[in-house]
């Protein structure tokens, strides 16, 4: 087993029990202590878990949710650079998904494409795109939750699977090349991954800040994604251990 499925292998076990024992992680994988230890600080490196004696923990924060209103306000230079590249993608005539988010909302505001079609579980970008012409619109309906104001959960899920699109924008708290994409609630996840499988081209939208980041949910793993858009902050070493396996990062300008 690559060191890279181990340690993906290992969050999984940390995702479910919360914890983990180093001569327990030894046992199972068949590797020696020293092997688990490297393992384990280098997930701490990237800042996905926390060593304890022993052995390791979760960090604090993966169930950590920022509301809307919390996050509309951070990294706005950042997210409307990041909104404006995803939206010159969108060409004349395409069907695309919108998920819910504050980047998400930067790229409806800056689109320009003519004749398109847009599936969205936003409240906030349906009212956004109200002021557009040329473009027909289309609110999922589900649960409201008020933490992301989205639309999620069986009726959202539903409406997602009566329909396939040219290509998703999905919005994520946590990019990483070993636990894929997550975000910190499970119901929202489910939803992610429905949108995700409508459409032909999958294209993640975050700023720099969400890299090497996991949160509790996981949604996929980078293999069902196309694309990364990012602000110009993301160091280039990262970008190409995302580019190792096939996934095309783009730093908005």
């Amino acid at each position: 087993m690559f060191a890279e499925e181990r340690k993906s292998k290992i969050l999984d076990i940390l995702n479910k029990d919360g914890k983990v024992k180093v001569c327990e992680l030894s046992q199972i994988y068949e590797v020696s202590e020293v092997t688990i230890r490297r393992d384990l600080q280098e997930l701490e490196e990237a800042e996905l878990i926390k060593r304890v004696y022993g052995g390791a923990v979760l960090n604090d924060n993966t169930k950590f949710e920022p509301t809307f209103s919390e996050k509309i306000d951070k990294f706005y230079d950042e997210k409307e650079s990041v909104g404006k590249r995803a939206a010159s993608m969108i060409v004349d005539g395409e069907t695309i998904v919108l998920d819910a988010g504050t980047t998400t909302l930067n790229i409806a505001r800056h689109i320009t494409a003519k004749n398109i079609t847009i599936l969205t579980n936003s409240v906030d970008i349906a009212f956004e795109l109200v002021k557009k012409q040329n473009m027909e619109v289309i609110v999922t309906g589900g649960t409201l939750r008020w933490e992301t104001r989205a639309l999620v959960g069986p009726v959202a899920d539903s409406t997602f699977k009566n329909f396939k699109v040219d290509k998703a924008f999905i919005g994520v708290n946590g990019v990483c090349i070993i636990n894929g994409l997550t975000t910190p609630n499970i119901i929202e996840a489910s939803t992610k991954r429905e949108m995700i499988k409508i459409a032909r081209k999958i294209i993640v939208v975050c700023d720099h800040t969400k890299f090497n980041k996991v949160s509790f949910a996981k949604i996929v793993d980078l293999e069902s994604i196309d694309t990364i858009i990012t602000d110009n902050k993301l160091d280039d070493e990262l970008i190409e251990k995302f580019e190792e396996k096939d996934v095309k990062v783009i730093k908005a300008k």
